[in-house]
């Protein structure tokens, strides 16, 4: 163990984040972030039911006369799954939205089409062009930077933005929530809104250019958001969402199986976070989702802290099979996929992006300003504007 090695007093958060910050009391900023998010996000019962109905009849509104309402994006794990349980039971009537990058394990598949299945919602899938996304992937490999997933995410999002404009739907019924996944350190994952750093990476380590790939800039987030008023909305956050209640709900009643792990329904995420990270960048972001539960009160920090004494793999074989079929899905040789886990470790911050974009940097410094200033605070300073997730 390192020498000023620290951890939190509160939650699990430790120094294998190096931007974390400590108080006298031992408690960390990532505590701090969640009371903040969990003032701003969560509300009493009364007040959850007021809103919720409040949103529910907007929603219905602006869908009448329309096959769907809003557009819920699924992907085989517990929050999508139980947000689009929710929205039935509300009266919704969501579109089911999925993106397949080439690595759903088969019990996500199974997942997603027992769910839909029971629930009688219909399902959009965008898969992706797995030529085009494997080579961004190895790109993102290359750059070594602990963000691999950053192009799932963006994809994700750029989708459901697609498909709500096609449908001419304005809301997104999202599965984030404060309670179970409001903790990440900025040093471990950045950027997936980010299209600059996105297109600089490929273009610096690709070999492809990117065609078919679902993406969107700022110029185009705006579009959707201010034009076609699309909003997104955290269902789980109008609902006392505890995560281990709810997998215990959806096993029984839409026979939903659980992964073992979160986002462990892609093969790839499972291997990124199990063996990858810890192995190569030298942290666990099992830290983070269980820190979060702590502070949401739904898991004690004893037994946090026996769970990451665990393998993130449930066996050994199991590790085994992944790396082999990753490295081989990929195209890559053993040899380079070694030289990948060898090469010294970067970060979102040493390529280029919107925050190191001048004209990005003004935006939001006049956006924000404004802002500000509507609600009787004080002119941020432009050195503090920063972007990324």
């Amino acid at each position: 163990m390192a020498k000023n090695y620290r951890i939190c007093t509160k939650c699990v958060m430790d120094t294998s984040d190096p931007l974390i910050v400590f108080d006298k009391e031992g408690r960390c900023n990532h505590c701090k972030f969640y009371d903040k998010m969990a003032s701003e996000s969560l509300f009493s019962k009364d007040e959850q039911e007021q809103r919720l109905k409040k949103i529910v009849e907007r929603i219905r509104i602006d869908g009448k006369g329309k096959r769907y309402d809003c557009i819920v994006g699924v992907s085989g794990g517990i929050d999508s799954t139980y947000t689009a349980y929710l929205a039935k039971q509300i009266g919704l009537r969501p579109l089911a939205v999925h993106l397949d990058n080439g690595w759903n394990s088969e019990l996500a598949v199974s997942n997603i089409e027992k769910t839909l299945k029971t629930l009688d919602i219909d399902l959009f899938t965008r898969v992706l062009d797995w030529e085009e996304f494997k080579d961004l992937q190895l790109s993102f490999l290359k750059a070594s930077t602990p963000d691999s997933e950053i192009p799932t995410d963006h994809a994700i999002v750029a989708t459901l933005y697609q498909v709500a404009t096609r449908e001419r739907l304005k809301y997104l019924i999202m599965g984030t929530n404060v309670q179970s996944e409001a903790i990440m350190a900025r040093a471990w994952s950045q950027g997936y809104f980010d299209w600059r750093y996105i297109r600089k990476i490929q273009q610096r380590f690709g070999r492809k250019k990117i065609k078919d790939f679902p993406h969107f800039n700022l110029m185009q987030l705006g579009v959707y958001k201010h034009f076609h008023r699309i909003q997104e909305i955290s269902l789980l956050h109008y609902f006392p969402y505890v995560k281990e209640d709810a997998k215990a709900f959806v096993k029984d009643k839409l026979g939903w199986v659980d992964y073992g792990g979160k986002h462990y329904e892609s093969i790839y995420t499972r291997f990124y976070q199990g063996y990858i990270l810890p192995n190569k960048f030298g942290f666990d972001k099992r830290r983070a989702h269980l820190s979060t539960l702590i502070c949401s009160g739904q898991v004690s920090r004893e037994i946090a802290l026996k769970e990451l004494e665990k393998d993130p793999y449930v066996t050994q074989q199991m590790k085994n099979d992944d790396k082999e079929y990753v490295i081989k899905k990929l195209g890559l040789s053993n040899s380079e996929f070694a030289e990948i886990m060898s090469s010294p470790p970067k970060t979102f911050w040493e390529y280029p992006s919107y925050s190191t974009a001048f004209f990005y940097k003004i935006y939001f410094f006049l956006r924000y300003n404004i802002y500000n200033r509507l609600r009787g605070k004080s002119i941020l300073k432009l050195s503090k504007v920063r972007l990324g997730k």
